[in-house]
This record gives C-alpha cells, sequence and structure tokens, in this order.
C-alpha cells in the first residue's frame, strides 16, 4: 500500500461517521430555528431606552404586551405620589407580579424565565430593579433643577456657537482676502505655450467658490453637532438627538462597511490597472523605436508606429476594461445594465459615420497613400497635407485655406501624391503653347527648354524635353515637360516657367498663336519656315479699295 494510500484510508473510514454527524445536526437546526422563531421577543421602552424584552402571553401579542408595560410605566413616572423605591414584587401562584401603587405593572411568567435561564423570582427582581432604576432616572431628569442645568448647558453651547461662527467668520474673511492678494503672484495663469488655458482670475475665482464651500460645510457640520446637543440636555428632547445621531451614522456605517467589504475588489482593479499601465509603457517603448528606426521589422514603415501604437494601446485598454468591469461597483445591477445598454444603443446609432471614418483612418494609414507635409490632390482640392488622424485629414491649399475632409470621404476618391513623385526622380511639370507652322520647330524646342532651364527649381537632370501634341489648323501644340523636385512650390514654379516662356519668345520675335491670332497683312505669306521656300519667293501683294471710297466720299461733302 502506498503512503498516499495510508493517508487516505482514515479519512474514507470517519467519512460515514462525519456525514451521520452533519445530518443529525441539521436535522436538530431546524426545529431549534422553529423553536426560536416561535417566540419572537419585544422590547419594553421607557424614555427612549429599552430595559428589557418579554415574549408574547396566550393571545397577548409580544408587541402589545411591551407597549402596555412600558405605558404603565410612563404613568408611575407622572404620579407625583408614588415612590420608585416602593415598587415591590409578589408571587401570585403561576406568575410573579411587579407592583407599584397596588398596580400591577407587570406579571412574569415561567415562560419568560424558561428565555434567560434563571428562576421565574428572580427575574421579577431583576426587572423590578430595572424599571425602579429607570423611574429615579426619569425623576432625576425632568426634576425643575435638571430642567434648569440644561438650559444652562445650552445657553453655553449657543454661546460657544456664536465664538466658533465668529472665528469662522473672520478665518475665512482672511483666507478670501489672501486668495485675492495671490492673483498674479502665487496664483499664475495655467499656459500651454502661448495659448492661455486657463487665466489667474478664474483659478483665484474657483478658490474663493471652494473656500465659500467649505466654510459652508463646516457651518453645517458645526450646527449639527450644536442641535444634537442641546437637544440631549433636555428629558423631552433627547429622543431626538438620540434619533439625529442615529440618522447620520446609521448611513455612515452602511458607506463604511460597503468601502470595507470592497476593498478587496479594489486591490484586484490596482493590480490589473497598474499591470496594464506597465504594459501600455514597454509597448510605447517598442513602438517609438520602431519609429526611430532602431528596431527594425521587414515591411514595417516608421510613420506606422504611431497609430499603431495608438491601436495596440486602445486594444489593451478595452481588455483591461472588459477584466475589470465586473469588479466595478454596481456592475450587476439592472440599473447600471439598462444604463449601458441604452449608451450602447445611442454610440451604435449616432456613430455610424464615425467608426465609417475610424475605419478608413486605419486603412489610409496602412495604405501610405500620403503623409504629413505631402502636396496631395485630393478629388478636386489640392494642397500640403497638415494633419492626419483617424477621423479626419487636414489640407493648406497653396491659398492658405484649411480644408477638412472626412477619411471616408478620402478613401473613396482619388488621390494624386505630388510629393511621392517627386522622390521617385522628380515631378513633371508641363505646360502647353501654340505657334504657328511658319516658326521652325527645332527653334521652338530650343526655346521653350532654354527657359525651363532659366527658371528656378527645375532640375538639370533629368533634362527638360519638348512634345508637340497636335498640328491644328492653324498652329502647333507644343508641350513642355520639366522635372522639379519642389512639388509644394508648383503654383510659383509655374508662374516663373511661364514668364521665362515669354521672355525667350520675345527676344527670338517668334509670336505665340494660343489660343488664337488673327491679324490682316499685306500680301499672303505662306506659312511655312523661311529655309523651306523656295529661293526667289515673293509674297504676292492685293490693295484694298475701302480707303479710296472713304476718300472720294469725304470730298464730295460740302464744307
Amino acid at each position: 500500500m502506498t503512503s498516499a494510500a495510508r493517508r487516505i484510508g482514515p479519512i474514507l473510514r470517519i467519512g460515514p461517521v462525519l456525514l451521520l454527524l452533519s445530518a443529525t445536526l441539521f436535522a436538530q437546526s431546524p426545529a431549534k430555528e422553529e423553536q426560536t422563531s416561535a417566540a419572537p421577543q419585544a422590547p419594553v421602552q421607557v424614555d427612549h431606552r429599552t430595559l428589557f424584552e418579554v415574549q408574547g402571553v396566550l393571545s397577548f401579542p409580544a408587541a402589545a404586551r411591551a407597549a402596555a408595560i412600558s405605558r404603565r410605566i410612563e404613568d408611575l413616572s407622572k404620579d407625583v405620589t408614588f415612590k420608585p423605591e416602593s415598587l415591590t414584587t409578589a408571587d401570585s401562584g403561576s406568575t410573579t407580579d411587579i407592583l407599584g401603587n397596588d398596580v400591577i405593572v407587570m406579571s412574569v411568567t415561567d415562560q419568560d424565565a424558561a428565555g434567560s435561564g434563571q428562576p421565574r423570582e428572580a427575574v421579577a427582581k431583576d426587572y423590578a430593579d430595572r424599571i425602579r432604576s429607570a423611574l429615579i432616572t426619569m425623576r432625576r431628569q425632568y426634576s425643575l433643577k435638571s430642567v434648569l442645568i440644561g438650559a444652562l448647558y445650552a445657553i453655553l453651547a449657543t454661546s460657544i456657537l456664536y465664538v466658533l461662527f465668529r472665528i469662522l467668520s473672520t478665518l475665512f474673511r482672511r483666507l478670501y482676502n489672501k486668495i485675492e492678494g495671490w492673483r498674479g503672484t502665487r496664483i499664475r495663469s495655467i499656459k500651454i505655450q502661448q495659448f492661455e488655458l486657463l487665466p489667474a482670475y478664474r483659478i483665484a475665482e474657483m478658490m474663493t467658490g471652494a473656500a465659500r464651500l467649505l466654510r459652508f460645510g463646516v457651518s453645517v457640520v458645526v450646527l449639527y453637532f450644536y442641535a444634537s446637543l442641546v437637544l440631549s440636555f433636555f428629558p423631552w428632547t433627547r429622543g431626538y438627538a438620540q434619533r439625529l445621531v442615529a440618522d447620520v451614522l446609521s448611513p455612515l456605517r452602511v458607506v463604511w462597511d460597503g468601502i470595507v467589504s470592497y476593498l478587496p475588489n479594489v486591490f484586484f482593479i490596482a493590480v490589473i490597472g497598474v499591470f496594464a499601465f506597465y504594459v501600455i509603457k514597454f509597448i510605447k517603448i517598442i513602438f517609438t523605436e520602431l519609429g526611430r528606426q532602431t528596431i527594425t521589422v521587414s515591411g514595417f514603415y516608421p510613420e506606422w508606429a504611431e497609430p499603431t501604437y495608438k491601436i495596440v494601446r486602445f486594444l489593451v485598454l478595452a481588455l483591461t476594461l472588459i477584466v475589470v468591469f465586473p469588479y466595478l461597483p454596481g456592475s450587476n445591477s439592472p440599473a447600471f445594465r439598462g444604463v449601458s445598454l441604452f449608451l450602447g444603443v445611442l454610440v451604435s446609432l449616432g456613430s455610424t459615420s464615425a467608426v465609417a471614418n475610424i475605419v478608413a483612418g486605419v486603412i489610409l494609414t496602412y495604405m501610405r497613400p500620403f503623409k504629413t507635409g505631402d502636396r496631395v490632390k485630393i478629388a478636386d482640392t489640392i494642397g500640403d497635407i497638415v494633419e492626419r488622424n483617424l477621423l479626419i485629414t487636414r489640407v493648406r491649399t497653396i491659398k492658405n485655406v484649411e480644408i477638412t475632409i472626412a477619411n471616408s470621404m478620402v478613401l473613396g476618391s482619388h488621390i494624386i501624391n505630388f510629393s511621392s513623385s517627386a522622390e521617385q526622380g522628380g515631378l513633371i511639370l508641363h505646360t502647353s503653347v501654340t505657334i504657328g507652322y511658319d516658326a521652325p520647330w527645332r527653334t521652338i524646342h530650343k526655346l521653350l527648354i532654354d527657359a525651363a532651364l532659366s527658371t528656378e527649381h527645375i532640375l538639370r537632370e533629368p533634362p527638360p524635353f519638348v512634345l508637340q501634341t497636335a498640328l491644328d489648323d492653324f498652329y502647333v501644340h507644343y508641350e513642355l515637360n520639366a522635372y522639379t523636385d519642389h512639388p509644394s512650390l508648383m503654383a510659383r514654379t509655374y508662374s516663373d516657367l511661364h514668364q521665362n516662356i515669354q521672355d525667350r519668345f520675345y527676344e527670338a520675335g517668334v509670336e505665340i498663336m494660343s489660343p488664337h491670332f488673327s491679324s490682316v497683312r499685306d500680301g499672303n505669306q505662306i506659312a511655312i519656315p523661311a529655309e523651306y521656300r523656295q529661293k526667289g519667293y515673293s509674297a504676292p501683294t492685293f490693295r484694298l479699295g475701302i480707303f479710296e471710297d472713304l476718300i472720294n466720299k469725304k470730298a464730295s461733302v460740302p464744307e
């Protein structure tokens, strides 16, 4: 037999005995509870104090019997001819009576004595002593001397209350003046760089309001203790004083018991919170180094570090909330569940577009269509990216107008990134001019390329080039293409390029026939370059008779 079997053997042998004993105890406990519950008791109270408890007798319930005994004791206390020392006990066979002025105050039965475990006569004597002591105390408390002493104490307490209020008034007035004097010196405005988040006067007003609230709270507490103390000085109001204290202490006791019982949950939540905090810090360190490229992961771009960290942090916080949610106070209550369900419905109905923007923001983050500072074209908007987050993208146009575009709209639009093109060999700027057929195309190419090379921010390598895109009825379309590495200066570069094109063409005597050009010339000059004309070619002439007609008409008019 193994050692484990040797240990389990005695347990198995005494197991049936324990089961039999527990069954016997459980079988006896209901009878005991039934016996206890069959004899309810009610307190006998005099002057808001409990003297003892009694049981019901026959058809006389415990509460009614206790109320009757209390009423007889109060009647004796009001009888000026009765002396508490004359309270006696007498045996009447089946009961022992407590007598006062030949009036039976109460009858002690064998059932009353059975609960205490003492003889009936001893129980009756004990009850009589308690009643006698209560009557003596009541006589003493309701005496003129006691009332006068209570009034004196009340006057003294009122004087102390007056002095306390004067002291509080003086102290808080000085505190108000001190706070006002600290404005601009010790109390300074809260700023974030140049932005004034909270001015000094507003902080001083908040501190003054907090001081006034503190004064009100202290005054209420002082008045509460004053009222309880003064009410306890007089026998007629002493019960109200006890009730006033109980009404305040009972909720505080309940709150304290709730806090004490909730401490294990608080400890669990604190442990989970601290663990989640350090997990987030560790994750932040990892993604910060990924963003700095001190840690590299194949296929992970540095600009993904910050948004990925935010997503992972959100998931960790959500998981932490799920874990600690059952340990929050009131998490299992129907009201809490109803409010949570209602808020969930509101969020789900009202955040459809927001969720779509967040999903689009995540997709745009990992698509990498642009980054902050890029010159882009989103739909019909051209500008520089100044901000991007999970909800919106902000673009500042060349007119310095900031446009906010929802990420869902950005994702659904075509996106042109000029900056990424510039990084991959240079962005091509292109413009078109139309020149007549009489200008040699080689000359036009040279003039356009010279104009491009003389423009700032136009690259020499790769070199500019010209395309002839169309041969129209009256002119030829020339398209100049030039590379630049400053896409954010596109508007200025285009303007300078157009100026240089005009200057080069004017210097060369070449007419720009764009978009259309009409003129009346002396002769029908052929519209081909001169080097392609035949030797001795001269343009035919023609005359316009309109001038002679005008001269003749003018001569025929009499002066």
